[in-house]
Protein backbone atom coordinates (compact mmCIF):
# COMPACT_ATOMS: atom_id res chain seq x y z
CA UNK A 1 0.00 0.00 0.00
CA UNK A 2 3.15 2.46 0.21
CA UNK A 3 2.88 3.65 -3.32
CA UNK A 4 -1.16 4.81 -3.02
CA UNK A 5 -1.53 8.57 -2.48
CA UNK A 6 -3.54 8.61 0.31
CA UNK A 7 -1.26 10.41 2.67
CA UNK A 8 -2.26 14.12 1.41
CA UNK A 9 -4.40 16.03 4.36
CA UNK A 10 -8.20 17.24 3.50
CA UNK A 11 -8.45 20.44 1.71
CA UNK A 12 -9.94 22.65 3.91
CA UNK A 13 -13.94 22.90 4.27
CA UNK A 14 -15.39 26.23 2.61
CA UNK A 15 -18.51 27.42 4.64
CA UNK A 16 -19.27 29.77 1.88
CA UNK A 17 -19.10 26.73 -0.89
CA UNK A 18 -22.01 25.09 1.20
CA UNK A 19 -24.19 27.62 1.29
CA UNK A 20 -24.62 27.62 -2.91
CA UNK A 21 -27.68 26.10 -3.90
CA UNK A 22 -28.14 23.22 -6.26
CA UNK A 23 -30.92 20.65 -6.64
CA UNK A 24 -31.94 17.22 -5.00
CA UNK A 25 -34.43 15.69 -7.25
CA UNK A 26 -37.49 18.31 -7.60
CA UNK A 27 -35.81 20.38 -4.79
CA UNK A 28 -33.30 23.29 -4.34
CA UNK A 29 -31.01 22.77 -1.25
CA UNK A 30 -27.83 24.23 -0.26
CA UNK A 31 -24.84 21.91 -1.16
CA UNK A 32 -24.41 20.45 2.42
CA UNK A 33 -27.77 19.20 2.46
CA UNK A 34 -27.70 17.81 -0.78
CA UNK A 35 -24.12 15.93 0.20
CA UNK A 36 -26.32 15.08 3.79
CA UNK A 37 -29.25 13.72 1.94
CA UNK A 38 -27.22 11.95 -0.44
CA UNK A 39 -25.75 10.39 2.45
CA UNK A 40 -29.10 9.50 3.80
CA UNK A 41 -29.69 7.55 -0.30
CA UNK A 42 -27.04 5.22 -0.07
CA UNK A 43 -26.80 4.37 3.43
CA UNK A 44 -30.38 2.96 2.76
CA UNK A 45 -29.78 1.13 -0.13
CA UNK A 46 -25.96 -0.03 0.65
CA UNK A 47 -26.81 -3.68 1.38
CA UNK A 48 -28.69 -4.06 -1.84
CA UNK A 49 -26.88 -1.97 -4.64
CA UNK A 50 -25.80 -4.14 -6.50
CA UNK A 51 -28.81 -6.20 -6.73
CA UNK A 52 -30.92 -3.09 -7.81
CA UNK A 53 -28.44 -2.17 -10.20
CA UNK A 54 -28.89 -5.36 -11.85
CA UNK A 55 -33.10 -5.71 -11.62
CA UNK A 56 -32.84 -2.03 -13.28
CA UNK A 57 -30.39 -2.83 -16.01
CA UNK A 58 -31.40 -6.08 -16.43
CA UNK A 59 -27.60 -6.97 -15.73
CA UNK A 60 -26.70 -4.62 -18.90
CA UNK A 61 -24.45 -2.48 -16.41
CA UNK A 62 -22.13 -5.07 -15.98
CA UNK A 63 -21.66 -4.72 -19.94
CA UNK A 64 -20.80 -0.83 -19.80
CA UNK A 65 -18.91 -1.46 -16.87
CA UNK A 66 -16.61 -3.79 -18.59
CA UNK A 67 -16.40 -1.56 -21.85
CA UNK A 68 -15.29 1.14 -18.99
CA UNK A 69 -12.19 -1.10 -18.12
CA UNK A 70 -11.17 -1.79 -21.63
CA UNK A 71 -11.21 1.22 -22.78
CA UNK A 72 -8.98 1.97 -19.87
CA UNK A 73 -6.58 -0.77 -20.60
CA UNK A 74 -5.36 -1.14 -17.14
CA UNK A 75 -1.19 -2.33 -16.76
CA UNK A 76 0.65 -3.41 -14.10
CA UNK A 77 2.18 -0.61 -11.58
CA UNK A 78 -1.07 1.84 -12.43
CA UNK A 79 -3.05 3.67 -9.04
CA UNK A 80 -6.57 3.78 -9.79
CA UNK A 81 -9.16 5.71 -7.50
CA UNK A 82 -12.38 4.68 -8.26
CA UNK A 83 -14.52 7.87 -6.59
CA UNK A 84 -18.34 6.98 -5.74
CA UNK A 85 -16.85 3.33 -6.18
CA UNK A 86 -19.42 1.87 -3.73
CA UNK A 87 -19.18 -1.58 -3.38
CA UNK A 88 -15.64 -1.81 -5.69
CA UNK A 89 -16.86 -3.91 -9.01
CA UNK A 90 -14.91 -1.11 -11.21
CA UNK A 91 -12.07 -1.23 -8.69
CA UNK A 92 -11.61 -5.17 -8.48
CA UNK A 93 -12.17 -5.06 -12.26
CA UNK A 94 -9.30 -2.70 -13.38
CA UNK A 95 -7.24 -4.90 -10.62
CA UNK A 96 -8.35 -7.77 -12.40
CA UNK A 97 -7.32 -6.98 -15.61
CA UNK A 98 -3.74 -5.24 -15.03
CA UNK A 99 -3.48 -8.71 -12.98
CA UNK A 100 -4.14 -10.51 -16.28
CA UNK A 101 -1.54 -8.26 -18.36
CA UNK A 102 1.17 -8.45 -14.99
CA UNK A 103 1.20 -12.38 -15.70
CA UNK A 104 1.48 -12.30 -19.28
CA UNK A 105 3.95 -9.54 -19.03
CA UNK A 106 5.99 -11.32 -16.12
CA UNK A 107 5.82 -7.48 -14.58
CA UNK A 108 7.32 -7.28 -11.04
CA UNK A 109 4.71 -4.70 -10.34
CA UNK A 110 0.78 -5.15 -9.43
CA UNK A 111 -1.60 -2.40 -9.82
CA UNK A 112 -3.35 -0.26 -6.98
CA UNK A 113 -7.36 0.78 -6.91
CA UNK A 114 -8.95 3.47 -4.52
CA UNK A 115 -12.40 3.51 -3.77
CA UNK A 116 -13.35 6.62 -2.96
CA UNK A 117 -16.76 7.14 -1.37
CA UNK A 118 -18.36 9.59 0.70
CA UNK A 119 -20.68 6.93 2.05
CA UNK A 120 -19.20 4.89 5.20
CA UNK A 121 -22.47 2.30 4.68
CA UNK A 122 -20.91 1.53 0.83
CA UNK A 123 -17.81 1.34 1.74
CA UNK A 124 -18.29 -1.21 4.22
CA UNK A 125 -20.35 -3.28 1.60
CA UNK A 126 -17.08 -3.15 -0.18
CA UNK A 127 -14.58 -4.21 2.25
CA UNK A 128 -16.54 -7.86 2.92
CA UNK A 129 -15.30 -8.36 -0.72
CA UNK A 130 -11.95 -8.45 0.36
CA UNK A 131 -9.14 -7.97 -2.73
CA UNK A 132 -5.07 -7.49 -2.37
CA UNK A 133 -4.23 -3.90 -3.97
CA UNK A 134 -7.33 -2.28 -3.17
CA UNK A 135 -8.25 0.32 -0.16
CA UNK A 136 -11.19 1.92 0.64
CA UNK A 137 -11.22 5.83 1.39
CA UNK A 138 -13.81 7.86 2.82
CA UNK A 139 -13.75 11.14 0.86
CA UNK A 140 -15.98 13.19 -1.15
CA UNK A 141 -15.45 13.92 -4.31
CA UNK A 142 -15.34 17.83 -4.45
CA UNK A 143 -12.10 17.63 -2.06
CA UNK A 144 -10.31 14.29 -2.58
CA UNK A 145 -7.36 13.34 0.52
CA UNK A 146 -5.23 12.80 -2.59
CA UNK A 147 -1.86 14.35 -3.29
CA UNK A 148 -1.89 16.44 -6.79
CA UNK A 149 -0.82 14.01 -10.09
CA UNK A 150 -0.76 10.59 -7.90
CA UNK A 151 -2.97 9.00 -9.83
CA UNK A 152 -3.07 6.94 -13.44
CA UNK A 153 -6.35 6.41 -13.63
CA UNK A 154 -9.46 7.68 -12.13
CA UNK A 155 -13.00 6.84 -12.60
CA UNK A 156 -16.53 7.36 -11.55
CA UNK A 157 -19.97 5.74 -12.75
CA UNK A 158 -23.20 6.67 -11.76
CA UNK A 159 -22.24 8.82 -9.11
CA UNK A 160 -21.12 12.67 -10.67
CA UNK A 161 -24.72 13.06 -10.95
CA UNK A 162 -25.08 12.74 -7.15
CA UNK A 163 -22.17 15.08 -6.39
CA UNK A 164 -23.24 18.65 -4.45
CA UNK A 165 -20.40 20.52 -7.10
CA UNK A 166 -20.24 18.76 -10.13
CA UNK A 167 -17.72 21.27 -10.91
CA UNK A 168 -15.81 21.29 -8.31
CA UNK A 169 -15.26 17.51 -8.62
CA UNK A 170 -14.04 17.75 -12.33
CA UNK A 171 -11.16 19.83 -11.12
CA UNK A 172 -10.73 17.98 -8.01
CA UNK A 173 -10.39 14.72 -10.60
CA UNK A 174 -7.81 16.78 -12.90
CA UNK A 175 -5.72 17.65 -10.20
CA UNK A 176 -4.81 14.47 -8.73
CA UNK A 177 -4.19 12.73 -11.89
CA UNK A 178 -0.95 12.52 -13.52
CA UNK A 179 -0.04 14.22 -16.19
CA UNK A 180 -1.47 11.76 -19.47
CA UNK A 181 -3.47 10.49 -16.71
CA UNK A 182 -7.02 8.68 -18.09
CA UNK A 183 -10.50 10.00 -16.91
CA UNK A 184 -13.20 8.21 -17.39
CA UNK A 185 -16.88 8.71 -16.32
CA UNK A 186 -19.75 6.45 -17.08
CA UNK A 187 -23.42 7.64 -16.41
CA UNK A 188 -26.76 7.66 -17.09
CA UNK A 189 -27.97 9.96 -20.25
CA UNK A 190 -29.97 10.93 -22.87
CA UNK A 191 -31.58 8.75 -25.29
CA UNK A 192 -31.16 9.91 -28.87
CA UNK A 193 -34.52 9.74 -30.53
CA UNK A 194 -37.25 11.71 -28.09
CA UNK A 195 -40.21 9.40 -28.13
CA UNK A 196 -37.43 6.31 -26.90
CA UNK A 197 -36.67 9.20 -24.52
CA UNK A 198 -40.56 9.63 -23.15
CA UNK A 199 -40.76 5.75 -22.78
CA UNK A 200 -37.94 5.54 -20.82
CA UNK A 201 -39.21 8.54 -18.48
CA UNK A 202 -42.61 6.49 -18.20
CA UNK A 203 -40.77 3.30 -17.08
CA UNK A 204 -39.01 5.46 -14.80
CA UNK A 205 -41.63 6.53 -13.16
CA UNK A 206 -43.69 3.76 -13.06
CA UNK A 207 -40.85 0.79 -12.53
CA UNK A 208 -37.88 2.08 -10.40
CA UNK A 209 -39.35 3.67 -7.36
CA UNK A 210 -41.72 -0.24 -7.16
CA UNK A 211 -39.11 -1.89 -7.86
CA UNK A 212 -36.39 0.13 -5.12
CA UNK A 213 -39.43 -0.40 -2.43
CA UNK A 214 -39.56 -4.03 -2.98
CA UNK A 215 -36.50 -4.60 -3.20
CA UNK A 216 -34.72 -2.25 -0.04
CA UNK A 217 -38.22 -1.42 1.30
CA UNK A 218 -36.94 2.90 0.66
CA UNK A 219 -39.19 3.94 -2.45
CA UNK A 220 -38.51 7.62 -1.65
CA UNK A 221 -34.73 6.71 -2.13
CA UNK A 222 -35.09 5.72 -5.94
CA UNK A 223 -37.72 8.45 -6.66
CA UNK A 224 -34.83 10.62 -6.02
CA UNK A 225 -32.41 8.87 -8.39
CA UNK A 226 -34.87 8.94 -11.01
CA UNK A 227 -35.10 12.74 -10.84
CA UNK A 228 -31.16 13.06 -10.46
CA UNK A 229 -30.91 10.96 -13.66
CA UNK A 230 -33.28 13.64 -15.36
CA UNK A 231 -31.83 16.36 -14.65
CA UNK A 232 -28.44 15.27 -15.79
CA UNK A 233 -26.89 17.07 -18.37
CA UNK A 234 -26.94 15.34 -21.83
CA UNK A 235 -23.86 14.35 -23.66
CA UNK A 236 -22.39 17.47 -25.28
CA UNK A 237 -23.51 19.59 -22.11
CA UNK A 238 -21.47 17.51 -20.07
CA UNK A 239 -18.24 16.98 -22.78
CA UNK A 240 -18.36 20.91 -22.31
CA UNK A 241 -17.84 20.84 -18.78
CA UNK A 242 -14.98 18.39 -18.38
CA UNK A 243 -13.58 20.03 -20.81
CA UNK A 244 -13.70 23.16 -19.18
CA UNK A 245 -12.22 21.05 -16.36
CA UNK A 246 -8.74 21.19 -17.83
CA UNK A 247 -9.55 17.78 -19.38
CA UNK A 248 -8.42 17.74 -23.52
CA UNK A 249 -8.61 14.92 -26.07
CA UNK A 250 -12.69 14.47 -24.19
CA UNK A 251 -15.06 12.09 -26.02
CA UNK A 252 -18.30 10.04 -25.02
CA UNK A 253 -19.37 6.53 -26.26
CA UNK A 254 -23.43 5.97 -26.10
CA UNK A 255 -24.59 2.59 -24.61
CA UNK A 256 -27.66 1.03 -25.00
CA UNK A 257 -28.67 3.78 -27.34
CA UNK A 258 -28.18 6.76 -25.13
CA UNK A 259 -29.24 5.38 -22.11
CA UNK A 260 -25.85 5.57 -20.05
CA UNK A 261 -22.78 7.40 -21.76
CA UNK A 262 -19.12 7.01 -21.22
CA UNK A 263 -17.27 10.24 -21.07
CA UNK A 264 -13.58 10.30 -21.58
CA UNK A 265 -10.41 12.54 -21.20
CA UNK A 266 -7.03 13.01 -20.79
CA UNK A 267 -5.11 14.84 -18.00
CA UNK A 268 -1.86 17.22 -19.67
Amino acid sequence: MGDAPIDAPDPASDTRQDEEFVSFGRETVTRAEKTRRVGDVFRSVASRYDLMNDLMSAGVHRIWKANLIARLAPRPGETLIDVAGGTGDVARAFLDHAERVQRRTRSARPAFAIVADINEAMLEAGRKRRRAHLAHVAADACRLPFADRSADALTISFGIRNVAAMDDALREFRRVLKPGGRFACLEFSRLSHSMLQDAYDRYSDAVIPSLGDWVTGDRESYEYLVESIRRFPDQSSFAARISDAGFSGVSFTNFTGGVAALHTGWAV
